[in-house]
């Protein structure tokens, strides 16, 4: 387990990295011995960080939540991060919302579902009825995920570990709203659907239904997940149930269009 002067080193190489927007290198490689715990206190300690500067929590999100992206990062779970008030961007509809590249280092766009809570959620018992009965409203959210440690090894080209996501806030980066607004109790939320285009294309189509069955299902989980360092989530916090397209990277220029049908949609560009 790492000791506290690394967990604060490896948090500062991170803010590094954010700011800098030159990424780090593998922890897990550099550390071989590291565990999924030091990833969460590595990234505990970025937050903190980002805390310490006026930043403030306004949720979290849920990420590696379809079968394929655990086994593919050899995990049996999802993992989860902190949502932060300078990673929300609001859509007006009809509208397209202008994003600064240079807020990210190499961005990635994903669909998801977003639960505001009315109601703190305590584990670690939650259940699926207990998140629909705490939730004020679902709506459409993008999640721009992003790497300071770099995805790929610079050197052996192998993939980063689930240990580095993790240190890395969950790659959180990014949360766009804007759309619908829907009350769980009466929406059909696995079958809520997008459709992703970039630049006009059709890059990814998806259903709700592709995260655990029920999008709710992860928010449960992550309650549960955090009562054991002491955490809940909150009422009025957002809670980002997980992405069910793949990622979308994104350069200088390029349009996003997601089309939630009935749930309207949310359009940006990065400029």
């Amino acid at each position: 387990m790492f000791d506290s002067q690394r967990i604060a080193e490896l948090a500062a190489e991170l803010q590094e990295a954010q700011t800098t927007r030159k990424q780090v290198e593998h922890f897990s490689k550099r550390f071989p011995g590291m565990t999924i715990e030091d990833g969460y206190r590595v990234s505990r300690a970025w937050v903190a960080l980002q805390l310490a500067q006026g930043r403030q929590v306004i949720g979290h999100k849920i990420g590696l939540t379809s079968r394929a992206m655990q086994q593919a990062s050899q995990i049996d779970e999802p993992d989860y991060g902190t949502l932060l008030d300078n990673m929300l961007y609001t859509c007006t509809p009809g509208q397209t919302l202008d994003i600064a590249y240079t807020d990210f280092v190499v961005p990635r766009v994903e669909v998801e579902l977003a639960f505001v809570l009315k109601k703190d959620l305590q584990g670690p018992n939650v259940t699926v009825d207990e998140v629909l009965a705490a939730t004020e409203y679902v709506t459409p959210a993008i999640e721009i995920i992003d790497s300071r440690i770099e995805q790929f090894d610079r050197h052996t080209k192998v993939m980063r570990k689930v240990f580095d996501t993790i240190s890395d806030n969950a790659a959180n980066a990014g949360i766009v709203v804007g759309a619908e607004k829907v009350d769980p109790l009466t929406t059909n939320l696995p079958w809520c659907g997008a459709i992703l285009k970039l630049n006009g294309v059709v890059e990814e189509t998806g259903l709700a239904a592709g995260v655990q069955g029920h999008p709710a299902v992860g928010i449960a989980w992550l309650a549960n997940k955090l009562a054991p360092w002491g955490e809940h989530l909150k009422a009025g916090q957002i809670v980002l149930a997980g992405s069910f397209t793949k990622p979308v990277p994104a350069k200088v220029g390029d349009v996003f269009d997601a089309d939630y049908g009935p749930l309207g949609r949310l359009q940006f560009k990065f400029n």
